[in-house]
């Protein structure tokens, strides 16, 4: 925690002119300010854009595998033959998996 050199320090006597009731009345103060909200019900309120896509199909066009391709067998996904690292016991291995 930093520490500002420059603000005015209390002395033995400021501290002990605090009394208990000052001290009780300064704590109250700062736990008083807090609410207590209910997460659920804060979070039902909430609409988020675009959240509803229960009326929604999704088109996608699936290409199947090209012949410039293959399937890494570490990862399951389908890379270029650039990403080629190595084969493993004849199945081909992606840069990712095999570095």
């Amino acid at each position: 925690m930093a520490t500002d050199y420059d603000t005015p320090r209390k002395t033995d006597d400021d501290l002990n002119e605090d009394s208990i009731e000052e001290l009780k009345a300064r704590r109250n103060e700062k736990s008083g300010s807090s609410v207590d909200v209910d997460e659920f019900d804060a979070a039902e309120g909430l609409e988020l854009p675009g959240a509803d896509l229960s009326n929604e199909e999704l088109s996608v066009r699936v290409l199947p595998r090209q012949a410039d391709e293959f399937t890494c067998m570490s990862c399951f996904l389908v890379h270029h033959r650039s990403q080629l690292y190595s084969e493993k016991n004849g199945n081909p291995i992606c840069r990712d998996c095999g570095a």
